[in-house]
């Protein structure tokens, strides 16, 4: 079974009913199993499960201590460039959008890298916005044979590619793969990507898949909560996850969790997620996905992402920006992709994790 025919068998499915005759029992017993399903994961997600938020916080919190002790890993984007061809109606890069655009040089790619890796660094995000030709995957390459002189891991966010050219990027550095599927609601997903090559749902959706079988030591995904329910797009994120995992278990799927940001442009069709709604979705992942990372990145606040902590979230970014070339130049001359809620640096992160009890390491694994 393909992970298109895995998200249809949901297509037509009814969230309102299966909500409405959940029990107290049915919450309980799903809290207590060792090994959930995908309905135990809806069971967790749905209305009803709210008022047992504080048991599954203490189940997650148990959980996440016996498979991550008390690390948080640190990490912090890169973003070599903005350019797009997508008309995304939630982006600031958007194709129509009248933006500062950029794109840095090699030697740019290189001071950028130096800089963050002083800050001792040693996992990022490289990122662009989604043009192959400003940006092919050549330069991708370039850009990641830099960068590998400073960094131990390399994850990219671009735009989505065929598992011969994840696989190209694998071979010259690149070991983590992170793909949004934005919105898995198939209607919603043609109302937001109005033009160009992300208007095709189901390359997207097979692009972890293509990472996977390319090399990627680590796949991250989710949806961008606040374009559509957001139970119905944690549920859809998870059989997604369920699906990679199943067949590909020598690879770390891990989730995110992004809420929608103030951007550029003007769009205003959102649905409301809550502080409640996100610490929901978290802890059902947790007792659902054990040993998987759970990423909450500086759209949050400061304060919440604080509190997340006893609950299942194990990495975070730091010194973060989503403007290109932000890390040599603070006056970028570029427009930020969204606007960052949590605005510390590595040294006040390190801080606070420490004041709470948590071990910030850089670097989760060992090159051999």
């Amino acid at each position: 079974m393909s992970v298109l025919e895995k998200i249809r068998r949901y297509e037509d499915f009814n969230y309102e009913k299966f909500f409405n005759e959940l029990s107290d029992e049915d919450i309980i017993r799903s809290i207590n199993k060792e090994s959930l399903n995908e309905i135990d994961l809806l069971t967790l997600l749905s209305p009803r499960a709210e008022k047992f938020l504080e048991v599954m916080a203490q189940k997650s919190n148990s959980i996440t201590k016996k498979h991550f002790g008390n690390t948080i890993l640190l990490y912090t984007p890169i973003y070599i460039a903005n350019h797009c061809v997508n008309k995304c109606a939630y982006c600031s890069f958007n194709i129509e959008n009248d933006i500062k655009r950029r794109k840095l040089n090699l030697d740019e790619i290189d001071r950028e890298g130096k800089a963050v890796s002083e800050k001792g660094f040693k996992h990022i995000i490289l990122l662009t916005g989604e043009d192959p030709v400003t940006t092919p995957v050549e330069y991708i390459k370039d850009a990641v044979k830099v960068l590998k002189k400073y960094f131990t891991s390399i994850t990219i966010e671009i735009y989505p590619l065929k598992e011969d050219e994840y696989k190209y990027l694998v071979e010259n550095g690149v070991d983590s793969l992170t793909v949004y599927q934005e919105v898995y609601n198939k209607e919603k997903y043609k109302k937001v990507h109005l033009k160009g090559p992300k208007r095709n749902y189901e390359f997207r959706l097979n692009s972890p898949e293509s990472g996977c079988k390319a090399g990627m030591r680590s796949v991250n995904i989710g949806a961008l909560l606040g374009l559509y329910n957001w139970r119905e797009e944690a549920f859809m994120t998870g059989v997604h996850g369920k699906y990679l995992q199943d067949k590909y278990p020598y690879v770390d799927v891990s989730f995110s969790f992004p809420r929608i940001r103030p951007h550029a442009g003007v769009f205003n069709d959102l649905v409301d997620v809550s502080d409640k709604n996100i610490v929901q979705a978290i802890l059902a992942f947790r007792l659902m996905f054990r040993s998987s990372h759970i990423n909450i990145s500086t759209r949050e606040s400061k304060e919440f992402r604080e509190n997340l902590l006893p609950l299942g979230v194990t990495k975070m970014s730091a010194s973060s920006s989503t403007e290109v070339g932000s890390h040599i130049d603070e006056n970028s001359a570029s427009t930020a992709q969204f606007e960052i809620s949590d605005d510390r640096d590595e040294i006040e992160v390190k801080k606070d994790l420490l004041e709470r009890g948590y071990q910030p390491i850089f670097k989760d694994w060992i090159d051999f």
